[in-house]
């Protein structure tokens, strides 16, 4: 059984990529047509969380069925995301080793923790 800690991102692009193969598709897998795709899943997915607050969204965690749909529209999105890198070559992990060095200089501790934003009205330390 697979689980976040035991899979790694290579076994999932693998994974991916032979699907993609056994059905001839890499023909229709441009970087635009995938581009286009994830977002059109990405939307299946914001349809879950349309029109209610903050708190059902959350909620959704402990409702069985709900998570189940979601779950599976969060697997197509991640599922388009790996073709993508596929596609591109991108490597996936150290992509996001980069980015998140960006982000950390970007949004240093002391002056976002507990704030979104410059315009947060919340008090710095």
């Amino acid at each position: 059984m697979d689980s976040d800690t035991t899979t790694t991102i290579a076994s999932l692009k693998q994974r991916v990529r032979e699907f993609v193969n056994e059905r001839d598709w890499q023909q229709f897998h441009s970087p635009k047509n995938l581009v286009m795709a994830l977002t059109i899943e990405a939307g299946e997915l914001m349809e879950h969380f349309q029109w209610i607050g903050e708190s059902e969204s959350r909620a959704v965690a402990d409702q069985p069925d709900r998570l189940a749909e979601v779950a599976e529209e969060v697997s197509d999105v991640f599922c388009y995301l790996l073709a993508i890198a596929n596609e591109l070559g991108i490597d996936l992990a150290e992509s996001f080793r980069l980015k998140m060095i960006k982000n950390r200089q970007k949004y240093p501790v002391e002056r976002y923790r507990g704030r979104f934003g410059d315009d947060d009205p919340s008090p710095v330390s």
